[in-house]
């Protein structure tokens, strides 16, 4: 299983970004764009690549604790940026030390449960709104999204998604998302 942890954002926070999104549609340039789906939205704590089944249990069980041990904390969606040209992103406010921590403890729930991760690196919070291919600079985009800030919600749970990617060959096609588990964390819910 192809597999990440992730938090997602609720309906109200999506609901917020759906509107700055369909704004940014309407720029020059926007049909260039692979413009993500609202029920794919997702900030990406740990990628885990594909996972044997067999280390799933495990994994969740690894999850689970590292949810138990992380309090709920404040977040909200804010202003954007990019990744060069390739990748336009929302980026996040609250306590992003928390969801950094978080991350960390999803990273090492993978590592402990035997599976390969990347080379670590500093996390940065993002949110995929669309992806180029360089052209249009995605400029306009990121200046259209400086002034945007969400409501803020409560991360309450650490959720382990699959991803199944596209297999019929039809040009544009995406991953569908799958929801996997969803632990509380510090003991909410």
């Amino acid at each position: 299983m192809r597999l990440f942890a992730a938090v997602l954002p609720p309906p109200t926070a999506a609901d917020e970004l759906t509107r700055a999104a369909d704004t940014l549609q309407t720029l020059p340039g926007a049909e260039a764009l692979r413009w993500t789906r609202r029920e794919s939205w997702h900030f990406t704590l740990a990628f885990m690549s594909e996972v044997p089944d067999e280390t799933v249990p495990e994994l969740s069980a690894r999850l689970e604790r590292a949810a138990h041990r992380t309090a709920p904390f404040p977040l909200s969606l804010r202003g954007g940026g990019s990744f060069g040209d390739r990748a336009l992103w929302a980026g996040a406010k609250g306590d992003v030390d928390a969801l950094r921590l978080l991350a960390a403890r999803a990273d090492a729930a993978a590592r402990k449960s035997g599976i390969t991760m990347e080379e670590h690196r500093h996390y940065r919070p993002h949110l995929t709104l669309a992806r180029g291919g360089g052209e249009p600079s995605l400029r306009a985009y990121v200046d259209g999204l400086a002034d945007f800030e969400g409501t803020e919600w409560t991360v309450a749970e650490l959720t382990l998604v699959r991803s199944n990617l596209p297999r019929s060959g039809v040009p544009g096609e995406r991953p569908r998302y799958e929801v996997v588990g969803r632990w509380a964390l510090g003991g909410a819910g």
